[in-house]
């Protein structure tokens, strides 16, 4: 006989395994639209990396890895490969030329546009067929959750302090 796993109850666990669901199915919505993206294909990993090193520009390698709680070696595969298709490059840094500092170039700037355009053709067509009212507490609970979970994501800088809150629906 089978037992269903034992839950933790109340609100924030239950809107907690709302999210995780709503998460697996963005998931599947993700790949679509990486595949259907004209450059060369990246792994879900990679594309990690690439979201990463454009909110936290001229990151060091160290950073990232600590970001993505990667080992070294794992880091520097993930650069080689996206270095080797022209999303990202390695350059020294100004303040001290023994470390290295990732930047995205125009290709992969260009490729996550075109990703999150695709992305967002899916989720447009699926928020359509919400209710207004329900559209509107979606946006104001999203911004709350992104502020919750995209501060870990990025280094402390000046000019990343900006709240969820300002950006419109």
């Amino acid at each position: 006989m089978r037992q269903s796993p034992i839950r933790p109850s109340g609100p924030v666990a239950s809107a907690a395994a709302d999210v995780g669901e709503l998460i697996e199915l963005l998931e599947i919505v993700w790949e679509r639209g990486r595949d259907t993206v004209s450059a060369p294909p990246v792994s879900s990993a990679q594309a990690r990396v690439l979201f990463i090193i454009e909110k936290n520009e001229e990151i060091s390698p160290g950073a990232l890895g600590r970001l993505l709680g990667a080992a070294p070696p794992s880091v520097t595969r993930l650069c080689d490969r996206l270095q080797a298709i022209g999303f990202l490059e390695r350059n020294p840094s100004p303040a001290d030329r023994r470390e290295l500092q990732l930047q995205l170039t125009g290709r992969g700037r260009a490729y996550l546009g075109d990703l999150r355009l695709r992305r967002q053709e899916a989720l447009t067509e699926a928020m359509a067929a919400m209710p207004a009212a329900s559209r509107d507490a979606l946006a104001v609970g999203l911004a709350d959750f992104l502020d919750a979970v995209a501060g870990p994501l990025r280094l402390p800088a000046a000019g990343h302090s900006e709240s969820a809150r300002s950006r419109t629906a």
